[in-house]
């Protein structure tokens, strides 16, 4: 069993993955087992250019953001599991949390982000009870939130990225991505709030 299994391998799911692996030596994460389905193929990332992004060099794409991503996250944090080649089509909830069933295979994981796109050709079963028209964007493009407060659904249950609500901007998804890892990590701290730094040793 996962004890975190994140959804959609964009801005928002890796920017979670990352910042959850990067604390593995606080004593909270130390024996976690952290999933990411790393499904990217219908990623708004795939045709991104981006120009007015701090810390990115101008003219960087998102489809190479999305092929550096994975490379980053298994060379920096191999203890994280992706999971490249499947797709989420349910999620539901079980005794000891949730059963995340793939068109290949399923998991089980204690805890569980959502971190796709908010297009309204939403297809994971189990999560239209909390489907709404996206409160920040036209609406004519018909997207979608997963009501939330905090990013949290459900207990137990987190939404990251657009699908959690914020507009479509890259350092917004990602950003919302990392502040669903620390409320994991400070769950995981029994309440106490965690962030996980690196700092440059002088």
């Amino acid at each position: 069993m996962f004890d975190v299994l994140i959804i959609g391998g964009g801005a928002s799911g890796m920017s979670c993955a990352l910042v959850l692996g990067s604390a593995k030596d606080h004593e909270c994460a130390r024996a976690k087992k952290i999933g990411l389905i790393a499904h990217q193929k219908t990623s708004h990332l795939q045709n991104a250019l981006f120009n007015n992004v701090l810390g990115l060099t101008p003219g960087t794409t998102g489809a190479s953001i999305l092929e550096s991503g994975k490379k980053q996250l298994h060379s920096l944090y191999p203890h994280v599991q992706q999971i490249d080649t499947e797709k989420v089509t349910e999620i539901l909830r079980t005794e000891h949390g949730f059963l995340v069933k793939t068109n290949k295979t399923e998991y089980s994981a204690k805890l569980v982000v959502v971190a796709v796109g908010y297009t309204n050709l939403f297809t994971i079963k189990g999560l239209d009870s909390y489907i709404e028209p996206h409160p920040r964007a036209k609406t004519e493009k018909h997207r979608i939130w997963l009501k939330n407060t905090d990013h949290k659904i459900d207990e137990g249950l987190y939404v990251a990225g657009t699908l959690a609500g914020w507009r479509s901007q890259f350092a917004i998804a990602c950003g919302s991505g990392a502040q669903v890892a620390t409320d994991i990590l400070t769950l995981w701290n029994n309440g106490e709030h965690v962030k996980i730094h690196d700092k440059v040793v002088v």
